[in-house]
């Protein structure tokens, strides 16, 4: 089939002229009234397009109105399951959100009155098209019947046929044509404001902030998991001591199961299944890790100065992740060593500093992998900052959080 009459063979074509058909309808319910439409002059024909206007601009300031365009401009418009074509219709660019301000009523507006006028020319079109194609397929054997055609119809003869099939294809030209031009035309009237685009940008935001957090979580919860089990079984082969290495055996146990809390609590937020996410571990319950850094062989002196319970939720509980991470990083790249931890809370902010030994001669830049990034994306969102790096023969990682 050629390319340009291929249009006519999907549903959405003639959804769309279905869609201004209806839109015309209240001009031809109200012309039925008055003038009439038995023999309608000119003025009449006027009448009918201008007639339904004042109603059409009262409803568009119904903010529901615009709502209910949105949905049937989606539904009869775009291709979608309806119209067969495959890749085609996931966005219309349609809002179906309710009015919002008057710019949202006047485009409302001005889209029904356009939808009016060009449904009731497409009537008229196909009327006059298809009546003079009767009126040429009847002149074959008779006089042509011409009422109510704007247009002469020609004498019978060899052309009645070829011009025939030529008001078939301009019928079909229209039906595409106005169709296509008032999907254009509806993503510019019925299409997302400046706030609604505002708004679904922030959301958009928000979801990518809230994906690159739980990326983070899941690489410093799971991650400091595997690290303490590698290092415990390591150490357990090398002690060859049954009570050494039950002791292991149970910090993998304890530090599993923190991360497997960790991991249902994350899936469940991505579920969205309405049941209630466990709380995020703060702070105040460093002990858990302390102890799992401890039982992996690393000696920790902890110093903590303030009221570390009071702390804001937000600090407290990225607070516990970098402390996490840190001591990840600790038994990762450094093995059981010395490993000194200072935690100080005053009225303004959270001073947090990781010290431990670096094994044997360094050339670390500070710069590190994506989990000391992970610290400084943390410190950076929460107003605060971080640094990372040797310093005077050990590996710090200092963080500063603002309280506020």
């Amino acid at each position: 089939m050629p390319g340009f009459l291929r249009p006519l063979t999907r549903a959405v074509t003639y959804t769309r002229s279905l869609h201004l058909l209806l839109g015309s309808g209240v001009a031809w319910v109200l012309a039925s009234i008055y003038p009439g439409l038995s023999s309608p002059t000119r003025t009449d024909w006027v009448l009918v397009l201008v007639i339904p206007v004042p109603l059409l601009l009262i409803a568009a300031m119904v903010p529901a109105m615009r709502r209910a365009e949105g949905l049937q401009a989606r539904l009869m418009l775009f291709p979608g399951a309806h119209a067969r074509v495959e890749g085609e219709g996931e966005e219309t660019g349609i809002s179906v959100a309710p009015s919002s301000s008057w710019r949202d009523r006047g485009r409302t507006a001005l889209w029904l009155v356009l939808r009016l006028e060009v449904g009731c020319a497409l009537v008229l079109g196909t009327g006059q098209l298809l009546g003079m194609v009767f009126a040429l397929l009847g002149a074959l054997d008779e006089p042509p019947e011409t009422d109510g055609l704007l247009l002469p119809v020609p004498s019978p003869g060899w052309a009645a046929l070829p011009l025939g099939l030529l008001l078939v294809l301009a019928e079909g030209a229209m039906i595409m044509g106005t169709g296509s031009l008032m999907a254009h035309v509806a993503r510019r009237l019925l299409g997302p404001s400046p706030a609604e685009r505002l708004d679904a940008l922030e959301e958009r935001t928000e979801q990518l902030l809230e994906r690159n957090r739980i990326a983070r979580e899941l690489h410093d919860s799971i991650g400091h998991a595997l690290t303490v089990a590698v290092v415990q079984a390591g150490a357990a082969r090398a002690a060859a001591d049954p009570e050494f290495t039950d002791r292991a055996l149970e910090a993998v146990e304890e530090t599993g199961r923190a991360a497997l809390e960790d991991l249902e609590r994350v899936l469940r937020v991505l579920r969205e299944d309405g049941r209630p996410a466990s709380s995020r571990p703060t702070l105040a319950d460093a002990d858990r890790l302390l102890d799992s850094a401890r039982a992996s062989g690393a000696k920790v002196d902890v110093e903590v100065t303030g009221p570390v319970e009071r702390l804001p939720g937000p600090v407290s509980r990225e607070g516990y992740r970098m402390l996490q991470e840190s001591l990840t990083n600790v038994l990762r790249h450094s093995g059981p060593v010395p490993v000194r931890l200072r935690i100080a809370v005053d009225d303004t902010r959270l001073l947090m500093d990781v010290r431990n030994a670096l094994p044997g001669t360094t050339t670390a830049t500070g710069r590190g992998g994506s989990g000391l990034r992970g610290i400084r994306e943390r410190a950076t969102l929460l107003g605060g900052r971080a640094s990372t790096g040797p310093d005077d023969g050990e590996w710090q990682v200092h963080v500063e959080l603002p309280l506020a």
